[in-house]
């Protein structure tokens, strides 16, 4: 047996999941935000991340919904779903990334998703936004069917739960709760994050909360400018930020770490502590 095969090393090298966080400003071409995504993922890897997050409407963004998106979705066998797994098999990555998912051949709505897959390739979970963006003068409901209430979108890598929630989602903190309280340690959060007047403010003191009351690790990959407001961020669960930009693209990396969340909870014990159930709450 070699060293680092050793059942302890394995077992400290499961406890650790580095993970990156790509923000890049897709356009409205698909193939180029492909291509463009493939770059940002190759640097990740080559960094060592296994879990990669890329910004929601990563396949393509507009400032304000319309037709145009409509027109351009596509269902999870279309060329972006299938480009999207064939760049996590190349990487060998779990990749997280939003696309504009088609509801049905010749529908007038659209579903804001995230795909995440495994380094084989495979889907291995979805998420359809939930809350849509209807403020600030934006109507995401105009064009965007929400997501149906299902079971909290989680998965594995090594020993970590990773759960998923889509920009707009932050501002409803039962939500992260309902994954923290589903397993998840760490939370990623791909958005396009518009931005206008105290809105980084807004994104950079949500981010922390949602990781200080859950006390998880929290992952956030927005959209560079000028469609997004960039300040992609990696934080801890006491909800110091370990790595963050600025409105430029970039790739940032950070390591969960178990025995750190463990730390962490044994100090501050407020998940165990919680006295109140999340309950579901149909869409008026």
């Amino acid at each position: 047996m070699q060293p680092n095969d050793a059942p302890e090393h394995r077992n400290h090298l499961a406890a650790q999941v580095p993970v990156a966080v790509v923000q890049f400003a897709p356009t409205t071409e698909p193939a180029d935000n492909l291509a463009a995504l493939r770059d940002h993922v190759a640097e990740a890897a080559r960094r060592g991340a296994r879990v990669v997050a890329a910004p929601e409407y990563s396949m393509y963004a507009v400032t304000r919904l319309d037709e145009r998106v409509v027109a351009v979705a596509e269902p999870l066998t279309g060329p972006f779903a299938t480009g999207l797994a064939g760049l996590a098999r190349e990487f060998g990555v779990h990749l997280v990334a939003g696309m504009i998912e088609q509801v049905a051949p010749g529908a007038d709505r659209i579903r804001n998703t995230l795909l995440v897959h495994g380094p084989d390739g495979d889907l291995v979970t979805s998420y359809r936004k939930v809350h849509l963006y209807d403020a600030f003068g934006h109507l995401e409901s105009d064009v965007v069917e929400p997501g149906a209430l299902t079971a909290p979108p989680v998965f594995t890598v090594g020993d970590v739960t990773f759960g998923v929630q889509t920009c707009f989602d932050l501002r409803f903190p039962e939500g992260f709760r309902r994954l923290a309280a589903a397993g998840a340690q760490a939370l990623l959060v791909p958005a396009q994050w518009i931005p206008g007047p105290a809105k980084v403010d807004q994104w950079t003191t949500l981010l922390r909360a949602r990781a200080i009351e859950n006390t998880v690790y929290v992952a956030a990959a927005d959209q560079a400018a000028p469609r997004g407001a960039g300040a992609s961020m990696i934080i801890d669960p006491t909800g110091a930020v370990l790595a963050e930009l600025g409105a430029e693209p970039g790739v940032l990396t950070a390591t969960v770490e178990l025995d750190r969340l463990a730390e962490v909870r044994a100090v501050n014990p407020s998940l165990a502590l919680r006295r109140f159930a999340i309950t579901e709450r149909a869409p008026e």
